[in-house]
């Protein structure tokens, strides 16, 4: 088989290396396992793809990543600015228009289309400059916002909005409100979903698609694009993430577990289940017509 440059050794046999290439097997791998396994594949893949000059954006939940190789970190932490106002980072050119930053404050406080369109004609107008202003406002969709804005939303929208250089840590270790980490990662993945020549990886994936505004984030980072390459990490089988097309590559886990997985990839019972122990993972792709299972070790 012929691989592309994007190609990456992920498990090692004696008698073959297996690689995941984006190009042939899909643009978004989605990896399961324990403890730090999903994080340390994470790291690993990063590494490699920075040898290739793509930029990292990691969406890090545990704070287990290092530091060291990001030009930006962005830390959230629960009652600490942020700097995330949708608003005023398409006034800096952060994110990409106005009616972006509509959508995101519509998902986030539950606007129907009409308010949505009036906020985003107040915010052209210069009505509306920040979601301050919006939650403010004696319009009705300023009164549907304060349902649900909280003194913890308006400081995460405070401060400077952040620079996002060309490899961006966004590090969730201390934010303990799933909501509000939620808020962040849809106001960022807006920002980056158009970025080329770059590894997105999200870890823990399910915790960040549960909420309402997480799981508005996923199809802005898994939708396939040329030039960019999407790994989810998780521990959780939740169906936010077992149900993205993509390949998947299953770490150690419990038994019945790496059954779920198996069953939920369609892949038949027999000898294609490899049982997966320490160290060792399985490699579940397709293509039009078949469905296929690589078993090896790890290579880090």
């Amino acid at each position: 088989m012929k691989y592309s440059r994007l190609a990456v050794d992920i498990l090692k046999t004696e008698e073959q290396t297996i690689y995941y290439d984006p190009v042939y097997h899909g643009r978004t791998l989605k990896v399961f396992g324990i403890d730090d396994d999903p994080s340390n594949f994470l790291a690993y893949v990063g590494g490699k793809f920075l040898e290739k000059d793509y930029g990292l954006i990691f969406f890090d939940t545990r704070g287990k990543f290092s530091r060291e190789i990001f030009d930006t970190v962005i830390k959230i932490e629960d009652g600490k600015p942020a700097g995330l106002d949708p608003i005023k980072m398409v006034k800096r050119g952060i994110m990409s228009d106005f009616f972006a930053a509509a959508t995101i404050i519509q998902t986030v406080y539950g606007l129907d289309s009409a308010l949505t369109n009036k906020l985003y004609a107040d915010i052209l107008e210069g009505k509306v400059n920040s979601v301050q202003e919006a939650a403010a406002s004696k319009e009705t969709y300023g009164e549907v916002i304060r349902e649900s804005y909280t003194s913890l939303d308006e400081i995460l929208f405070k401060g400077e909005p952040p620079t996002l250089g060309k490899n961006i840590l966004i590090d969730f270790g201390n934010a303990h409100n799933a909501y509000l980490a939620g808020i962040a990662f849809l106001i960022i993945s807006a920002a980056v979903k158009d970025r080329r020549r770059v590894l997105i990886g999200i870890d823990d994936a399910a915790v960040l698609f549960y909420t309402t505004s997480g799981s508005a984030a996923i199809p802005l980072l898994t939708q396939p694009s040329k030039r960019r390459v999407t790994v989810l990490g998780t521990r959780y089988t939740a169906d936010s993430v077992l149900k993205i097309p993509g390949p998947a590559l299953l770490l150690y886990t419990d038994p019945d577990i790496q059954t779920y997985i198996y069953d939920s990839n369609n892949v038949p019972p027999g000898e294609l289940r490899k049982h997966v122990l320490k160290g060792e993972g399985a490699f579940i792709w397709r293509t039009t017509q078949t469905i296929n299972v690589e078993g090896g070790e790890l290579p880090f």
